[in-house]
């Protein structure tokens, strides 16, 4: 029996890749420098890799950006306008994934989702009729034969075409028209590994256990027939993860492939679907280490199912690569007591080498030690936390009076002006913030002095926001870190790591705190700088939270209790956290709940009944007992929405703000056919690309969201926070975006007095 990993992260133990990535975009470094340091980082991780006893060790899981924009780019799925930019490959790859302003032209960055149900983020590859699908590229060769030059043999991954096609969009064109060319073309990919002296292939197919039935199993069936026509002599690893995949399994088993990939972490049915038979001829890669959660393996169970699998050739693999986890746990500074509980991406090739030794009768000592970890309760319960919970009747999870009620009570009381404009919270976090809260952190300032600080850019910006002419300001978040960390840092039940970062997208980081225990709220946490913001002004200053289902699903969750018994914990936190803003004078409060559809089941049957049937009362449940004069905001950013439109509305918000810039608006048309009720601010450009859009592409957004939305429902803002951006562009694009709404409201107003 063997081991083998699907993915690995490439950040970088210290996240040298962001580093060395962003000093080439300021011009720093060259691109040669760039890639000498890319090619140094993929030996080390290769090289640790092998040398903690992993057999199967892939390559070409490595990205600059995004590996399914890597797979599009490969296969030429390229905007004209981006290829006629007179910019190195490199460049253009990064226009693609960051949108390009400057002397070659103007490019919008390709739109950017949700990677299943994670807090990883793809780019959206675009299928047009001028998409000529051919080879145009050589990273998946170049990385093979780095490995290979370096007497280490990897297994080439690339995304497979049936998820490739699956998360396209189409324009004018449909799937079905490319299948036969995209074919042709993974085969020539087949063709020249093979030359190289590769022996596997890795086919990533997550789609797979999504609903696969009808008309997406047949473009599957066809695929995968005309497919394996052709396999250049390589094996086949089909690998799945993110869930079963009840929909194929016996279409999967009897395909011609060497290998099939399942995740028995969160596939539900995997073990049923297995003891129905596995064929003899094909290797099961067993996905049995959790690659989406930091918690240590239990030994004991992870043993008895492998023996009891029927399958005759198996591999133990994690569930899905271990990009969705940090690094490694040695550079954390965790009690040992607590710290033997954890297993980061480098523990868990430790984990799979174990788990091999004792499949094979060794391994005793792992063994005996993980099993001492798990007879013992880790944590204690808290009490209180648990007879609040009891307490709460249906109707602690309703708010009164009703929505149109409350529209007519908040009009009257804010008198706001039509296409009231805001932002979604944060302001950018400059050197000199990041700086100041690690002084303060470290205890090199005082209190006094940080809070000077942190004042001063509060002032600052509350005048640059009446200067241009907010209408609903923000204190600009520049004493938080994180919009989870900062929260689960005021929370009893959290711990944090030092250097636990995972990639969200492209160079962007975040540090997911860790449930430990039962979550509580014991003093205040945003009400200080809320409160000092609204004192320095006369409009109104939004609270900014965060919300339940987000706090959690941006965490790393316990194990021991349900994620839904977690979130109503939080929830009842946010909800103290909520009443005393309410009560220091802040009328309108944002709970950001950007993660929703994080956790949504990938089939849409137990949408609600797994899920959406407790996070939207969760939610429900944090604002409640507010007044109707105080007006509830909430945001949602970077997934597909317009599905669950319906379960949306029944979150009873006032007021929702959308990405949508990024998505062409696409969500409008889901509003207008569900008759949505809320006031709705759907992002009017898109703050993840560093291009400044002008006040005419504003306006033109503006009067695409009127086409669909009644104007006295929308509200004008950016699609996010503008914590990632610089200064700069933040303002200038905010600038921009007031000028736009008010000669939009001009022009209705001079449409309405004629």
């Amino acid at each position: 029996m063997t081991t083998s990993i699907i993915g690995f992260p490439r950040i970088g133990e210290n996240r040298e890749l962001k580093f060395n990535t962003e000093k080439y975009w300021r011009k720093e470094i060259t691109e040669t420098e760039l890639q000498d340091f890319a090619k140094e980082l993929r030996l080390k991780h290769w090289e640790l890799v092998k040398n903690a006893g992993i057999d199967g060790i892939p390559s070409n899981d490595f990205s600059f950006f995004d590996t399914t924009l890597d797979t599009a780019y490969l296969f030429n799925i390229i905007p004209e306008a981006v290829k006629k930019l007179n910019l190195s490959q490199l460049d253009r790859y990064f226009a693609l994934a960051r949108g390009y302003q400057g002397p070659e032209g103007d490019i919008k960055a390709l739109p950017m989702k949700k990677w299943f149900n994670t807090n990883y983020h793809y780019l959206v590859p675009q299928f047009t009729k001028d998409t000529d699908i051919k080879l145009t590229d050589t990273k998946i060769f170049d990385e093979y034969q780095e490995a290979k030059d370096n007497g280490i043999k990897t297994r080439p991954v690339i995304v497979g075409p049936f998820t490739l096609l699956s998360l396209s969009e189409f324009h004018d064109v449909e799937a079905n028209d490319f299948v036969d060319d995209l074919v042709k073309t993974y085969q020539e990919v087949f063709t020249k590994l093979s030359a190289q002296g590769a022996q596997w292939i890795q086919l990533d197919e997550p789609e797979l256990v999504k609903d696969v039935t009808g008309s997406k199993k047949i473009l599957f069936k066809e695929i995968y027939t005309k497919l394996l026509q052709n396999k250049a002599g390589l094996k086949v690893l089909l690998q799945t993860y993110f869930g079963d995949v009840r929909d194929v399994y016996n279409d999967l088993i009897n395909l011609d492939v060497e290998g099939i990939g399942l995740d028995f972490h969160e596939g539900r049915k995997t073990n049923e679907l297995v003891q129905s038979g596995f064929p003899d001829d094909k290797i099961l890669f067993a996905g049995v280490v959790n690659g989406k959660n930091i918690w240590r393996n239990h030994y004991e169970e992870t043993v008895t199912l492998i023996k009891n699998l029927p399958a005759k050739n198996i591999v133990i693999s994690t569930s899905c690569s271990l990009l969705h986890v940090p690094f490694t746990i040695e550079n954390e500074t965790f009690p040992a007591e607590i710290k033997q509980h954890f297993a980061f991406a480098k523990e868990k090739l430790t984990e799979l080498d174990d788990i091999q030794a004792i499949l094979n009768g060794q391994g005793q000592t792992a063994e005996a030690k993980n099993k001492a970890l798990f007879e013992k309760p880790r944590v204690q319960p808290n009490k209180a936390v648990h007879q609040r919970i009891a307490q709460l009747t249906e109707d602690s999870f309703v708010r009164y009076p009703a929505l149109a009620q409350r529209a007519a009570i908040q009009k009257q009381e804010f008198n706001l002006p039509l296409l009231p404009t805001t932002t979604i919270g944060s302001f950018p976090q400059t050197k000199e913030v990041k700086k100041t809260r690690a002084k303060f952190r470290h205890e090199e300032i005082s209190q006094d002095e940080y809070d000077k600080f942190i004042a001063g850019h509060i002032n600052e910006w509350i005048k640059w926001q009446e200067d241009i002419g907010l209408d609903v300001l923000v204190h600009g978040e520049f004493e938080r870190n994180d919009m989870v960390e900062y929260f689960g840092q005021n929370l009893d039940g959290y711990l944090f790591s030092k250097n636990g970062w995972v990639q969200s997208y492209g160079t962007r980081g975040v540090k997911p705190p860790i449930i430990w225990g039962d979550v509580a709220r014991n003093h205040p946490i945003t009400v200080k700088w809320s409160k000092y913001a609204q004192e320095q002004t006369d409009k109104i200053v939004k609270g900014m939270l965060t919300g339940p289902v987000t706090i959690l699903n941006w965490s790393f969750p316990r194990e021991d209790i349900s994620i839904k018994d977690s979130t109503i914990q939080i929830a009842l936190a946010i909800q103290d956290e909520v009443l005393d803003l309410e009560k220091n004078g802040i009328k309108i409060i944002q709970i950001d709940e950007a993660a929703l559809r994080e956790k949504l089941p990938l089939r849409k049957t137990d949408w609600y009944s797994e899920y959406l049937d407790w996070a939207v009362p969760a939610f429900r449940l944090v604002h409640s007992k507010v007044k109707p004069t105080t007006q509830i905001h909430t945001h949602m950013c970077y997934s597909e929405f317009t599905d669950i439109i319906p379960a949306i509305q029944n979150l009873d918000a006032d007021v929702i703000s959308f990405e949508a810039s990024r998505s062409n608006l696409e969500i409008l048309d889901a509003l207008q056919k569900e008759h949505f009720q809320l006031q709705v601010g759907p992002g009017v450009y898109d703050i993840h690309s560093p291009r400044i859009p002008s006040v005419e592409e504003i306006k033109t957004t503006i009067h695409k969201i009127l086409e669909k939305v009644p104007e006295e429902k929308v509200w004008i803002n950016p699609d996010c926070g503008l914590k990632t951006r610089g200064v700069k562009e933040a303002k200038a694009s905010v600038e921009n975006l007031t000028t736009a709404a008010k000669e939009v409201r001009e022009e209705l107003l001079v449409h309405d007095r004629n």
